[in-house]
């Protein structure tokens, strides 16, 4: 499931658009470059879609590849993810939360070998289930790859409550090992060039590229309504 459709979940405040994080104009000044990937994902059952990955020094924007489309921005600096949604105009602000503590017993396991050439192919596994399969490149696009697993910690408590608030039969320790306990042990052996999930959701790395910074598309819309999710 796309995250930011996955936010009617959570119980939210609305809070005035002054207080939304603004990005820092001088800093984004400085940068003059961007990482940009283009993921092919695919959930079971259903047909493959695009995820256009940016990357800079201070944030990381996740959208479908259109400029003018809905988007997730991380500030990395300041640990927040912004859900941007142009239709109604909202913004909805995650903050880092407290993750619970790992049950007892809780042990996975992180496996590697050779891959080709500067990679190498790794299985996440917890109680004999493959959570996560997949291979990394670690000299690739090494900022993108911290990036990723900076959202995923800041997402982490939002996406156990996800998994607390769903029914019995849809949670799975799996997606506490991929979201939540372990949700950066994949992305620390470096970029993700493919990846399949216990749940059949698969992830092809199609293109890394380097391109001109294009500072508006790290900035939260004007006229957006912000709304603090819980932390």
């Amino acid at each position: 499931m796309r995250l930011w459709l996955m936010v009617f979940l959570l119980g939210v405040g609305t809070v005035h658009a002054a207080d939304m994080i603004a990005p820092r104009q001088e800093t984004i000044a400085l940068r003059q470059e961007m990482i940009s990937l283009r993921y092919v994902d695919q959930d079971p059952g259903d047909p493959s879609y695009l995820t256009r990955i940016l990357v800079t020094a201070d944030f990381l924007r996740l959208d479908d590849g259109n400029d003018d489309g809905d988007f997730l921005l991380l500030d990395r600096r300041q640990r927040q993810v912004t859900n941007v949604t142009r239709d109604n105009k909202l913004a909805m602000v995650f903050a880092a939360g407290m993750v619970p503590a790992k049950p007892a017993g809780w042990n996975p396991r992180l496996d590697t070998q050779p891959g080709a050439a500067g990679t190498q192919r790794f299985s996440l596994v917890l109680k004999d289930v493959v959570c996560s399969e997949g291979v990394a490149a670690r000299a690739a696009a090494p900022d993108a790859a911290r990036a990723m697993a900076e959202l995923k910690s800041v997402l982490a408590a939002m996406q156990y409550r996800v998994w607390a608030a769903s029914p019995r039969e849809l949670q799975h320790d799996c997606d506490l090992a991929n979201l939540v306990w372990e949700s950066g042990a994949t992305l620390g052996l470096g970029l993700p060039l493919e990846e399949r999930e216990f749940n059949g959701r698969t992830r092809r790395l199609e293109s890394e590229s380097k391109q001109p910074l294009q500072p508006e598309l790290f900035r939260v819309p004007e006229g957006m309504t912000a709304i603090n999710a819980p932390s």
